[in-house]
């Protein structure tokens, strides 16, 4: 009964409230650059928490410090030229350098304050995956809102449309789950409730996100290559990868031995646990958009 109400809570406030702030374009979307960082350093606090319980890490503070530093450096690039009319250098591959910048820095603190190296490849490899996972695929939705077509600003649309993939994909599978996944369960060993009926409703719920987005703001993507079957293929693509991103946090979760990732989440536990499969599904939207959709990134 829990489960349920957990649900209905999420669908009907906030699967809203998340559409409704990526639709608010006030300085290029502040909103969402700020909630995407806040997210991002708590999901990298949960993300670290579970990592310890086996694995030796880098010092909390300065991973934590950097992870969050990446979508922050990216909202910066996004909101200043929309407040001072100025150009950033780089463009969106700014944020790579952070990135990357960011990660030779942890590199070279093991090299020379390491006092033993046996466990170096765990403390270098487990960070480092922490800055990738929370911190640099979120800044792939800060990258969406600089998209155009044509005569068009499509950063809110695209936005509104990957949300309503991934969240339609969560919600009809669990809905299929439910109703249809009882005799079909454990076919991932990673996940023994995930079912074979949940994983198909998350691809129904996918596609007919992306649908119900083109379909509302088709004037906006017919300036691009947008089709039907182009928002059909990115929906089947955006299922795939969120199904993988909610199983990869399970694993995470299961080689810790914890149930959930937090506690902050009433009903869903950790932030983690409710972002999981939009952080892998987010680098692969902005390829679909740019690949597939043929939507232009300044």
């Amino acid at each position: 009964m829990n489960k349920v109400l957990s649900r209905l809570l999420i669908f009907f406030i906030g699967i809203p409230l998340s559409l409704f702030l990526a639709l608010l374009p006030a300085y290029n979307h502040l909103a969402m650059h700020l909630v995407i960082t806040v997210v991002s350093v708590l999901g990298a606090m949960e993300l670290y928490s579970i990592f310890r319980v086996h694995t030796p890490l880098l010092p909390k503070p300065l991973v934590i410090a950097c992870t969050g530093l990446i979508p922050l450096f990216a909202g910066i690039c996004k909101v200043l030229p929309s407040m001072f009319d100025i150009v950033m250098p780089f463009g969106n591959e700014a944020v790579t350098y952070l990135f990357i910048t960011l990660v030779m820095i942890l590199i070279f603190l093991e090299i020379f304050s390491a006092k033993d190296f046996k466990d170096s490849n765990s403390r270098v490899s487990s960070s480092v995956f922490i800055l990738l996972y929370c911190g640099f695929f979120p800044t792939f939705i800060s990258r969406l809102t600089v998209a155009s077509a044509g005569e068009y600003d499509v950063a809110g649309p695209l936005i509104l449309i990957f949300l309503l993939m991934v969240f339609m994909c969560d919600s009809l599978a669990w809905f299929f789950g439910v109703l249809l996944g009882k005799n079909n369960r454990g076919v991932i060993k990673a996940s023994p409730n995930k079912s074979i009926a949940g994983f198909i409703g998350g691809f129904v719920g996918s596609v007919a996100g992306g649908l119900v987005g083109y379909f509302i703001f088709r004037n906006h993507l017919d300036c691009a290559s947008c089709s039907v079957a182009k928002m059909v293929l990115t929906g089947v693509l955006i299922a795939a990868v969120g199904i993988m991103g909610d199983l990869i946090e399970s694993i995470f979760k299961r080689s810790a031995g914890v149930k959930d990732s937090g506690k902050i989440v009433i009903g869903r536990g950790g932030v983690l646990d409710s972002i999981d499969s939009i952080l892998l599904a987010a680098p692969v939207f902005y390829f679909c958009c740019s690949l597939i959709l043929g939507i232009k990134f300044s």
